[in-house]
């Protein structure tokens, strides 16, 4: 049994395949087309993963798409009548909810076939238990609470419930327009980042500041007794204006309104060209701080309710690293699992296991607790790259390459890293998520207390105060990190033992935390063996880890690290057993 799901007509567009049950293959429709958060319908997701199943379409016996138009249509109804949405809101998501009716006209577009022919069946699967799914199935609880949080989807924000064996039953809900992710992201745009997906920099600035306006943030933000919230709606226009999306050329932008009362509180909204301020900084330390309040009452709560001590955590919201790493410190939980892909790409892959486990009661997958599920390319098809593009682009005549062997191959680049050299590390098949986790990465050494300047000289440019993370061995998480656990997708921050501060500084941010990704040697051996022969050479079990782009979507070909190496200050590009030098 095939089973294909998707992310569609959102950001962060992404398909999945599932053979009676096993994750085949998964990726982002951005890394194909190369546009960040490319939203609409992801065709080259599609066609990467059925050539990775070795199927064609006409074999999918289910497509799930993890939108349902006809999820809280009532509320959806009285809403709109109450608030008197405009017309030209109402007709926005009418069309929207026509595409997603339309996969098999979609499909037989993409395919050039008759729609006829595709047999699959489509299921809409709800958004917020697409993103519970995804969190709970992959994970090795038996039972767990889960928690769904972010801005919207199908009319709901968060959703809480619990998952035991292969059934998933929903406790409680928060509906539009009352929703965590909506305040942090209408307060990304205040502060002066416009772009689909800016979150994370609030989240990396907020170290630098102090929560002076949390009492103000909590008039803003309730606290419920039934352990939900609700926003303060005259900081908002969302509820009466409504949220535009739009992907003009694949690029996702949300029109998020600033009410004039929110800038009467806090002052005019920053232009994204204008210097930050302390007072900027001490707003994003409050961002910070109440939204991890919020998201500890939550948990709390949902612990109470349901006694159980492993947590499933899923939305938008659930890629807020920081919080993540404080949950054990400020709930009862005991294990918390986060997948690599928490955010809405994610639900391509919960819409699919929401309908083989919970709908067709099949048996649960193995645990998944790796994200390469992406493009991969062998030595062969690498080197035939490179003498291709070294014959025909004039960048490129002077490089030089070989191939290595193990042992040599890692003391190379080990050695390249001690010569404070940059590198690009490109192997297997890419992540599945945000985050580059040894296959698609920038390496350095992370004792340099230069690395931050030398990256973004030579590659990066991005903003001072966003931090670089480390990627450790397994087997030294204690004697680094308080309080670490298992976090083989860099989705928790904690705190760096202050020992080590001075060992690894280039990791470690300035509030002295790091968003660390342990590296197993039983799910990436070559990332494991790399990192084990830096730590021979220096004794630092650690490397300084950022995805492999130059503000780009992360390189998901040997052809893109070229090219990125190519127009950068990169000192070495190494692409599975193969190492590029310049002359």
């Amino acid at each position: 049994m095939y089973i294909l799901g998707l992310n569609a007509y959102h950001g962060d567009s992404s398909a999945c395949i599932l053979k009676d049950g096993k994750l085949i293959a998964a990726t982002e429709e951005e890394r194909i087309r190369r546009i960040k958060h490319w939203a609409g319908f992801p065709t080259e997701a599609i066609k990467f993963c059925l050539k990775e199943a070795g199927i064609s379409i006409e074999e999918v016996d289910y497509i799930t798409i993890s939108r349902n138009p006809s999820s809280n249509l009532y509320k959806k109804i009285i809403f709109a009548a109450s608030k008197m949405i405009s017309y030209d809101t109402i007709k926005s998501r009418l069309q929207n909810s026509k595409k997603i009716g339309g996969v098999k006209q979609e499909l037989a577009k993409a395919f050039q076939i008759n729609e006829k022919d595709i047999k699959a069946e489509v299921k809409n699967i709800e958004h917020h238990r697409s993103h519970l799914a995804s969190a709970f199935f992959p994970s090795d609880f038996e039972e767990a609470a889960l928690l769904s949080i972010d801005a919207f989807g199908d009319f709901t924000s968060t959703m809480t419930g619990t998952g035991k064996d292969n059934q998933i039953s929903v406790l409680d809900q928060v509906n539009y327009p009352h929703s965590i992710g909506e305040f942090y992201t209408t307060l990304t745009r205040y502060l002066g980042f416009p772009k689909y997906g800016d979150e994370y920099k609030v989240m990396g600035l907020a170290p630098y500041g102090k929560p002076v306006y949390l009492d103000d943030f909590r008039e803003i933000i309730k606290l419920k007794s039934n352990g939900l919230f609700e926003l303060n709606l005259d900081y908002f226009r969302h509820d009466k204006d409504g949220v535009t999306m739009s992907w003009e050329g694949g690029e996702p932008h949300v029109d998020t309104p600033i009410s004039p009362l929110l800038e009467k509180k806090f002052g005019k909204m920053r232009k994204k060209d204008e210097p930050l301020t302390q007072h900027h900084i001490d707003l994003a330390t409050s961002i910070q701080r109440i939204t991890e309040e919020t998201i500890f009452h939550i948990l709390n709560h949902l612990h109470k309710k349901t006694g159980l001590d492993n947590l499933c955590v899923a939305g938008g919201v659930a890629q807020n690293s920081v919080a993540n790493g404080k949950i054990l410190q400020n709930t009862p939980f005991k294990n918390v699992y986060v997948p690599s892909a928490g955010h809405d790409a994610g639900t391509a892959l919960g819409s699919a296991l929401y309908f083989y486990n919970h709908e067709l009661k099949k048996p649960r997958i193995e645990p998944i607790w790796h994200a390469y599920t992406g493009s991969n390319y062998s030595d062969s098809e690498i080197e035939s790259i490179l003498k291709h593009e070294k014959e025909n682009k004039e960048l490129a005549k002077d490089i030089q390459f070989s191939v290595l062997d193990n042992e040599e191959l890692y003391t190379t680049v080990t050695d390249a890293l001690l010569d404070a050299g940059v590198i690009g590390w490109f192997q297997g098949s890419a992540e599945f998520g945000p985050r580059a986790l040894g296959n698609r990465s920038i390496l350095v050494d992370p004792r340099r207390t230069d690395a931050k300047e030398l990256l973004n000289e030579k590659i990066k440019r991005r903003e001072s105060f966003r931090p670089f993370a480390p990627s450790i061995l397994e087997e030294y998480v204690e004697e680094y990190f308080e309080d670490a656990d298992r976090v083989p997708f860099m989705e928790k921050v904690y705190p760096i033992k202050k020992e080590k501060h001075e060992v690894i500084p280039a990791v470690t941010h300035v509030d002295g935390t790091g968003r660390l990704q342990t590296v197993s040697v039983a799910t990436n051996p070559r990332y494991h063996k790399l990192i084990s022969t830096f730590k021979e050479k220096t004794g630092v079990p650690v490397l300084l880890n950022t995805s492999f782009n130059e503000n780009e979507p992360i390189v998901n070909t040997p052809q893109e690290a070229l090219d990125c190496f190519l127009r950068t200050k990169m000192d070495m590009l190494v692409l599975g057993n193969i190492v590029v030098r310049r002359k």
